[in-house]
């Protein structure tokens, strides 16, 4: 199969790469980076010019569209760039999906579930009025209505599907990246931080991740969504905990406070649709995935080496 990933560079889009690439497709890459290597194109997806362009000389069967500005406080602080990529980027894809007929595997965000409190099961926001809580959500959430509405005009095929706290190694440090990251990078190089101490997540971590995008290929299902995420349903607190006592470091920079506002407070996922289509499987525990980390970020930025 032909397939073309766009934030290919990005920390799920590497190893997902990696994946489709082992089964023997031919894969290639879009991203903002000026960057080497095989099948690699430069183009921010938010400018339809750079984009049609790729369409224009290629043809793909499947699109994995994972370019997208991430993060609820990059979303505030750098709103325009933010809705250019996320909104109009995503539109972009689209319009050039209808012209060109290819397939498509979107990836949403948990984000979308706003303040949803009970078990996330993906037909919770046909049923019930939720509240995105912040820029990034919401964006998020209006590219799933762009698609569902394509979909319906335009008869385009692409399945959907909401990524839960995705963590691992190949995950840069900034302060918008995810929480195990942040903590991390922080405890890493004893700097301070916060743990909300009033919420709950469901993190993934990264390879399983990619495998499940990967396994959309072998069984691809027009107009479905598919929550990916952990089995380990965890406070914020328990991720600090494992970095600190894994690299022998006490709390006294950690700040504790009940909760963060315009933050959804707990994320279980509902993941049984997920196994049952995508054979989608929970392989590394945080037991195993916090120390592989950290040891990539060890290795990352010349510490302890």
């Amino acid at each position: 199969m032909r397939i073309l990933v766009t934030g290919g560079l990005g920390a799920v889009g590497t190893p997902l790469v990696e994946e489709l690439r082992r089964r023997g497709h031919e894969v290639w890459v879009a991203d903002r980076l000026h960057a080497p290597g095989p099948n690699y194109i430069r183009c921010d997806v938010g400018i339809y010019r750079q984009v049609a362009r790729i369409f224009e000389e290629h043809t793909f069967d499947l699109v994995y569209h994972l370019a997208a500005e991430f993060g609820r406080w990059n979303g505030e602080d750098f709103y325009e760039t933010m809705w250019q990529s996320n909104a109009i980027g995503t539109k972009n894809i689209i319009r050039l999906q209808e012209k060109y007929g290819f397939r498509m595997v979107f990836t949403s965000s948990s984000e979308v579930y706003g303040d949803w409190e009970g078990l996330m099961s993906e037909d919770v926001l046909d049923k019930y009025p939720v509240r995105q809580l912040n820029d990034y959500a919401i964006s998020k959430w209006v590219n799933e209505q762009q698609i569902m509405n394509s979909a319906a005009r335009y008869g385009t095929e692409t399945v959907r599907v909401r990524l839960f706290n995705t963590y691992g190694p190949g995950e840069y440090y900034s302060e918008y990246r995810s929480v195990v990251c942040q903590f991390v990078y922080r405890a890493l190089h004893d700097l301070p931080y916060t743990v909300y101490l009033d919420h709950h997540r469901t993190s993934t971590y990264i390879t399983d991740c990619a495998r499940t995008l990967a396994n959309i290929s072998e069984n691809f299902k027009p107009g479905e969504v598919y929550n990916i995420a952990g089995e380990e349903y965890h406070d914020i607190k328990t991720l600090s905990d494992m970095i600190l006592r894994y690299l022998g470091k006490d709390d006294r920079l950690v700040e504790y406070l009940p909760f963060e506002a315009h933050n959804a407070r707990n994320k279980k996922a509902d993941i049984s649709k997920a196994k049952r289509d995508l054979d989608h499987r929970c392989t590394v525990p945080l037991s195993e995935g916090i120390p592989l980390t950290i040891e990539w970020q060890k290795e990352v930025y010349g510490i302890g080496h």
